[in-house]
């Protein structure tokens, strides 16, 4: 019997640890769906800065797109300038889809999901991204940006 008492009383302690970190995990994908809504809309604006705000702003942030990998946060702004801001680019409207969220540590979180751009000339490049994210000071940030698609 004593046992049995020892047992409930821990298995009832460990319900609100339990849920306190459900709610902790649901907390930070709903700040980073959050981010990346931000970030969508940025894009939908044409506010290439206000995109690169949901990135860590160092010199060690990657992204990697098709067989181009690009260092640097300054390297990954100028990449989104020369391809969508140029003479005769276009930026088109982006959105995220089917977003998985996992977190792996409290400063740390993985995300895939799919990409679509709707270009004024009909047409629509899209594809498939992965993103690592670490929570900094100033939130959650995007370290490593993989992206793939068809044009």
């Amino acid at each position: 019997m004593r046992k049995l008492s020892l047992l409930l009383i821990i298995s009832l302690a460990a319900v609100p640890l339990l849920a306190q970190k459900s709610g902790s995990s649901q907390n930070t994908e709903t700040q980073i769906r959050d981010m990346l809504q931000q970030q969508a809309a940025a894009w939908n604006r044409h506010d290439l800065e206000a995109v690169m705000a949901a990135y860590w702003n160092s010199p060690k942030l990657t992204f990697f797109s098709g067989a181009t990998a690009t260092t640097g946060w300054a390297a990954t702004l100028e990449r989104y300038r020369q391809r969508y801001q140029s003479s005769g680019a276009d930026m088109g409207k982006l959105d995220f889809s089917e977003l998985v969220v996992e977190q792996l540590g409290p400063d740390s979180a993985f995300v895939r999901g799919h990409w679509h751009l709707t270009m004024p000339d009909g047409k629509e490049p899209h594809g498939l991204f992965t993103l690592i994210l670490r929570k900094l000071p100033e939130g959650w940030r995007i370290i490593h940006d993989h992206s793939s698609g068809v044009n």
